[in-house]
This record gives C-alpha cells, structure tokens and sequence, in this order.
C-alpha cells in the first residue's frame, strides 16, 4: 500500500546553499534500519541523489531495499543490482534509480550505464559511492552505516539546499514530528489517552483520535489501513482514517467515542445481553470476501502463539527452560489444532472483546458496534473471535450468555455442524488461552508490565475449560506447567519489579 505522507509538509526550507552538519542515528536491529528508509522515501523526489557508504553488511541494500517497497507500495523482494550495476522502478513519486557501484573501478566506466546523466531526473540510491569520486552532484544526502555492537549507526549528512533540507527533517524528534503532524491537519488540542500492550501510542486530536506507531518499535499501521477498508466496504464501523503519514506511522482517526462495551456493561448489566449479541451478529459480516488480502491463520502462526506458554510463562513460573519440553508441547498443538487450521472462511480480528468493542446506538444494525484494533486480521476459522469475545482476559462471561451466544451464532450459521464448530471452538481457545497466558508473562518479565499478570487466574480457567477438547495437550500442562496460584504470581511480580 502506497505511503500516505505528504512529504512536502514536513520537509523545512534552509537558507541557500547551506551545508548540514549532520547527525547521528543508533538502529539497534534491521527493523530500525527499515524504518528509516521508510521515513526517508516519503522525503525524496525526483532529482534527490541519496549516496549510501559502508562497509559489506552494514545495512546499505536493507536501507536502499526499505525505500524503495516504501515507494513501490509493495512489501515484495527488491533484487540486488550488484550484477546489473543499476536497477530502474517506476513509481508514483517517478523513476527510482538503485545503484550498486562495487564492482566498478572507478569513474571513467559511468558513462556507459548512464547513471550520472540520470541524476536530475530520477531518485537515485547509490551504494559504494566512492567509485563516482567527482562525478557526485553537488546537492545530496549521505547516509554512513557502520556496525555498532549488535546493531548499526548512521551518520547522516546533506550537502547543499535539498541535502541539507532532508537531514533538518531526518533530525527532528518524533514526538516533534507528530505534533507537526496534527497541526498540518488543524489540530492544537492534544491530550494523551492512557497506553496498552503494545507500543501504540494514542491521544484526543480536537474531535479525532490520534494514533502514533513507530515502525522501528514493532508496530505498522499499513495493516491498520488496508483491514480499516474492508471492513468499511462491509458497512461495519471501522474509524474512517482523516490522514496518515504512513512512513512515520501516524494517523488521525474518527473518534468513535466512549461507549465501550465493558463500561457499559460494569455501569449497567442489563445490557450485556443486547450487546453481546450485536456483536455476535457482526461477526457474520466476516465471512471472507473477494479483496480481503490479509495472511492466513496457518499452523505455523497457530504453533507460534501457542509456544508462548511454554517458551515464556514455564521459566517466568519456576519450571525453567526445556527445548525438549518446548518441542513436545509445539509437536501436540501440531496435531491438536490439524482440524481447524486449514479453514479460510472467516476475516479474524483475533483481539474482538469488550474493550475494543464500541456501541453506537444511533446507527443501523451491524455498524452499532463500533471496531478498534484490528491491524492483526488474519484469514482463518470463524470460531476465533468468537472465543475471544466470549473468553475475555479482561472480564468475566458467566458460562449462561457464552453458552446463549454460541447459539445465536450457530442459529444464523445453517451450513456449520453445531458439534464440529464447538469442538473447534474448544481448540481454537486453548491455543488463544495457551498464547495469552505465554504474552502476559512476556508482558511482565520482558517489557516491565507486571499488571498483566493479575488476568492471567481467568485466562487460566479459560484454557483449562477448553483443554477437555484436547487430552493430550491437557496431560501435557497437568505433568509440565505450573499453576498460577496467587504464591506463584507474586513471585514473579516481585523478581520483576523495576
């Protein structure tokens, strides 16, 4: 998906002919070093010569690769042109010219490729830029990676106006960036909300809701994007996105309000059964569509999550580290979850419960229920969000509305057979229950966010309720994990105290 940066906006002018001194960039792992590259091609323009020095293997290809997807709008391979000399791409923004120079000796062989005469026409991204000695315009950007312990740094400099121009922009601050963000779109009035798992940030734009999410941390709001159109095209009350820079990761989003779910519910327990059944009701809007382009729920991804529980919570819980444990387990949930990870049928949310559920009681049907955080989508079985709305980490479903929602839902789902679904549907939620119970632990020992730890006795009920689908995954837990008795919790709280 192609970038939505304005990249004029953010891009301030210097005096004429000026030289940037530069500055310097710690990118502790490949994805910091993506994301630069990100930020870098919502700057360039034709005319933009980018000269990129190094050593092999400090990052040069992974940075010129970054900005050029980011142009392309695609997330495919981008070959080396170590052979070629140089690679040409069309994109909206122009001809992208990748240069790799390491194979030549100097400048006299340039003119045969005709990369130099290029320079004023194309954005040009030049790898071992030393073999262009003089022939090197004089407007451009540096970029010097080098190795730094596990990771890289990068030396930044521009050489004339326009070089200058993209360091001054390059240098700024992120929380400086973003505020410029919501001021290029009329927005002053901004006020942190409260954060959550993940390394997203939010706040109140004036009427909006901004969102900031840094690439290099993990995040992509691209997905975010393209999920937020399918489910707009269902008529379903996705945000409407009012603007993004997607190489920042920043987007102002419509508020959908205040009205979750689990507060109106905790306010008022009448209304459980109305909502919870509205949104059971939206899940079969779900059923996958032509142009829903998001990756499957395979076994791989289903074996992955459900390793957490004994990747992450065993050794948190006193019972160490096992390879041979780690194996075992991973070998059961193979076989266990064989049934249910080949179905395509449904959109899958995977984070669908009370608190990022909205009610919007002025509008018509399935868009009463307003959707949040759903950039994870997958294509997968329809029982999922099912099970995670019905077995919330957050709150507890007494076992009579799970039970009259798994009805309702079976009720509008003729094609399904009742007894393969919730045996399905027992599966699917130890597999979600063996995950959560692995990422609070991870939440807690890793990330420094012990509070997770206190929801970890419900998802453990959960996922003990759910293993009588499974009795080989069952004796696996009784014989090898440990138990999250209130003894256990605080000991883990306490040894990761910061």
């Amino acid at each position: 998906m192609p970038s939505t940066t304005n990249a004029s906006r953010s891009t301030p002018t210097p005096p004429p002919n000026s030289v940037d001194t530069g500055f310097s960039l710690s990118l502790p792992d490949e994805r910091a070093t993506v994301a630069l590259g990100m930020r870098l091609s919502a700057l360039l323009h034709p005319g933009d010569v980018v000269l990129l020095e190094g050593d092999l293997g400090a990052g040069k290809s992974t940075l010129a690769r970054a900005v050029i997807r980011e142009l392309l709008g695609t997330d495919e391979a981008i070959p080396s042109p170590t052979y070629t000399i140089t690679a040409q791409y069309d994109t909206a923004r122009g001809a992208v010219v990748h240069a790799d120079l390491y194979r030549l000796s100097g400048p006299d062989e340039l003119d045969e490729i005709g990369l130099v005469d290029g320079f004023s026409d194309a954005i040009t991204l030049v790898e071992w830029p030393d073999r262009l000695e003089h022939l090197a315009p004089p407007d451009h950007l540096i970029v010097a990676l080098a190795q730094d312990g596990a990771g890289r740094r990068a030396v930044v400099r521009g050489a004339g106006a326009r070089g200058a121009a993209i360091v001054a922009s390059l240098a700024r601050p992120r929380a400086e960036r973003f505020l410029a963000f919501l001021e290029d779109e009329g927005e002053t009035d901004v006020t942190p909300v409260p954060g959550d798992a993940s390394n997203r940030r939010y706040s109140h734009a004036g009427p909006h809701i901004a969102m900031d999410a840094p690439y290099a941390l993990g995040e992509d709001v691209r997905p975010f994007v393209a999920v937020t159109e399918m489910l707009r095209r269902r008529g379903l009350s996705a945000p409407e996105i009012i603007a993004g820079d997607a190489a920042d990761g920043f987007l102002l989003l419509e508020n959908l309000g205040d009205g979750l779910f689990a507060r109106l519910c905790a306010d008022d327990p009448a209304m459980e059964g109305p909502l919870y059944g509205a949104a059971v009701d939206v899940l079969h809007a779900l059923a996958v569509e032509p142009g829903d382009a998001v990756p499957p729920y395979d076994m791989a991804v289903m074996e992955r999550e459900g390793a957490l529980l004994t990747e992450w919570w065993c050794p948190a819980a006193g019972a160490g580290a096992s390879a041979d444990r780690d194996a075992e387990w991973r070998g059961l949930l193979r076989a266990a979850m064989d049934g249910v990870a080949g179905d395509r049928s449904a959109l899958v949310l995977r984070d669908y419960h009370a608190e990022n559920l909205l009610w919007l009681p002025e509008r018509d049907g399935d868009a009463r229920v307003g959707l949040l955080d759903y950039q994870d989508a997958l294509i997968g079985h329809p029982a999922y969000d099912l099970v995670s709305l019905l077995e919330d980490a957050r709150r507890d479903v007494s076992p009579g509305l799970a039970e009259a929602m798994i009805a309702r839902f079976l009720a509008r789902r003729g094609d399904l057979d009742a007894g393969d679904f919730r045996r399905d549907y027992d599966l699917i939620g130890a597999q979600r229950n063996a995950k959560i119970v692995g990422i609070f632990a991870r939440l807690c020992v890793r990330d420094g966010k012990p509070r997770y730890l206190s929801m970890i006795p419900r998802v453990w009920a959960h996922l003990m309720r759910d293993l009588g689908a499974a009795p080989a995954l069952r004796e696996f837990v009784a014989r090898y994990v440990p138990e999250p008795t209130a003894d256990v919790l605080a000991r883990i709280a306490a040894e990761n105290a910061r």
